[in-house]
């Protein structure tokens, strides 16, 4: 079961680097966009979060509302790039604020014991 956890862990950094990457590319080259890397990201995120946040430890659980709070950050993000995907254009706000929530999100893994 630990293979399987690191496994996950694996794919779910790589989850945050496309999302993140894609987006700080995205606001580097001045157009506001969502890209597939972006989209692929969050979808990477939210699944592999849900595969983390299954009990596959032996003793250390994390706590219910970090999970919760996860879930719901995730859950936004993904909502936020999904439903903006095929604009040829994104708000300003609305493009820092994917990024602000992603940056928050792994705070809150890192930070949050």
């Amino acid at each position: 079961m630990e293979a399987l956890r690191l496994v996950l862990l694996y794919l779910h950094l790589i989850g945050f680097a496309l999302l993140l990457g894609g987006a700080l590319t995205q606001y580097f080259t001045g157009k506001l966009r969502i890209n597939p890397a972006m989209l692929w990201g969050a979808v990477i995120q939210v699944v592999t979060g849900l595969g983390l946040a299954a009990p596959l430890r032996d003793g250390d659980e994390p706590a219910p509302a970090k999970l919760a709070v996860k879930l719901l950050l995730g859950l936004a993000i993904f909502a936020m790039v999904f439903f903006s995907r095929k604009r040829e254009a994104v708000n300003s706000g609305h493009f820092l604020a994917i990024i602000g929530l992603t940056l928050v999100n792994a705070a809150v893994a890192v930070f949050w014991r």
